[in-house]
């Protein structure tokens, strides 16, 4: 069975995990990386940032922690350049309710079109060569403050939209949105750190 080319836009992901899901009860952390291909680093980050940022997802409990751990496993392989992911079988078996995830992908349906529209290839070297670890290190410092935006109303929202921003980057090879997920990932520190109960 051949690997899936990794998707070219945020709509062509949306419809490969609509399809991916479709029928199921539970759809399971594997289910999502069979949807995207095992090879696409940059897909794991933004479907990460999506449910995050996703009404019914992302307020469920547990989930920001979930996707911080599978975002640091990504990267964390990503660093050491291996070629494709592995994450653990416990991991891979996590799982959420198929409707929920239906109403998080309708929910991005308008803005996957607008984000699509704006995006295109420009200062690839931004995200390219060791600009490319520079995101990778962004991206492990929001997933690792993730299990604490749980406890601070609002600010996984923030962290959500730094790595769909970084994610859909790479995608698109687009170092303009790379620069938006930076003074994203800006705004979300400050933001934690300014209602941190000292």
């Amino acid at each position: 069975m051949n690997e899936p080319e990794e998707p070219a836009s945020l709509t062509e992901l949306l419809h490969r995990l609509r399809k991916q899901t479709a029928g199921r009860y539970r759809v399971s952390v594997g289910d999502v990386l069979d949807a995207i291909g095992e090879r696409s680093f940059g897909p794991v980050i933004l479907v990460a940032g999506i449910i995050t940022l996703a009404p019914l997802l992302g307020d469920i409990p547990g989930v920001p922690t979930l996707l911080s751990l599978l975002v640091l496993l990504t990267l964390g392989q990503l660093i050491f350049r291996r070629h494709s992911m592995w994450i653990p079988s416990k991991l891979a078996r996590r799982n959420i309710g198929q409707e929920k995830v239906v109403k998080g992908l309708d929910w991005m349906e308008k803005p996957a079109r607008f984000l699509d529209h704006w995006t295109k290839r420009r200062l690839t070297w931004i995200i390219t060569g060791p600009g490319q670890y520079v995101m990778a290190i962004l991206c492990i410092a929001v997933a690792a403050t993730m299990p604490l935006m749980e406890l601070i109303p609002f600010s996984a929202n923030g962290g959500g939209l730094a790595l769909t921003a970084f994610g859909l980057a790479i995608i698109a090879r687009d170092g303009v949105l790379a620069i938006v997920a930076v003074l994203a990932t800006g705004g979300t520190g400050w933001f934690i750190l300014t209602h941190l109960p000292w």
